[in-house]
């Protein structure tokens, strides 16, 4: 992890502060979260993007921005500031977009978080950086990108599978596989020098999103 850049920075604020009109407004909340019957019937597009700003609870946003303050300042200097809010804003986008694909049945489906966009940039710097060390809070041990980026896609399947919240958990393997995808057009040479942790997240999370688009009741 290194330091705050400039662009982590400002993604942060600028979550921090909408998240928080979403908790203390609720119309506020519901007119920006994602929603299918909006976007589809009302033709809101906006809400791909703007529901990537809002979260369920200080717990969710904590949780994605933390784990953005670990990755994404040492992919920021690796790629720069405009790949940087590229990887970002695609893979929040793509991930919502999966979403709504997934969902176009359901016209009530809502859901919030930049889980996407997270997972994204967690997939990018696997593909560039997949030796480095995380030092988590509670443990003892560092533990490798990849295994990091594991345990993230371990929890998006326990989510998608659960269905107990309105976090957009298929969101953050679409998001994940579009940022992962862009990171490689930035840098293609990875594909061939880090193959095998590429191949250890992109191959099951692919399995398991060809799976739920298939059969989504499963």
């Amino acid at each position: 992890m290194d330091d705050l850049t400039l662009i982590v920075t400002l993604i942060i604020g600028v979550t921090g502060y909408i998240s928080y009109l979403g908790f203390e407004k609720k119309t506020f909340f519901y007119a920006h979260a994602f929603n299918v019957n909006s976007i589809l019937q009302g033709k809101d597009y906006k809400r791909l993007f703007t529901s990537g700003l809002l979260h369920a609870d200080w717990m969710h946003f904590g949780f994605n921005m933390l784990t953005l303050y670990f990755f994404g300042p040492i992919l920021e200097q690796k790629v720069g500031p405009i790949w940087f809010l590229g990887i970002y804003t695609i893979s929040l986008l793509g991930g919502n977009i999966l979403s709504l694909y997934i969902h176009k049945a359901n016209a009530h489906y809502t859901a919030v978080g930049a889980s996407g966009a997270v997972t994204g940039i967690i997939f990018a710097c696997i593909a560039m950086f997949p030796d480095m060390n995380l030092y988590l809070m509670l443990l003892p041990i560092a533990i490798p990108s990849w295994a990091f980026g594991l345990l993230y896609v371990s929890y998006s399947v326990y989510g998608i599978k659960s269905k107990r919240d309105n976090i957009g958990h298929e969101a953050h393997l679409g998001g994940g596989i579009a940022g992962l995808l862009v990171a490689l057009i930035h840098s293609p040479f990875m594909l061939s020098e880090n193959y095998l942790p590429i191949l250890f997240i992109l191959v099951p999370s692919t399995l398991f999103l060809l799976v739920v688009t298939r059969k989504p009741k499963l």
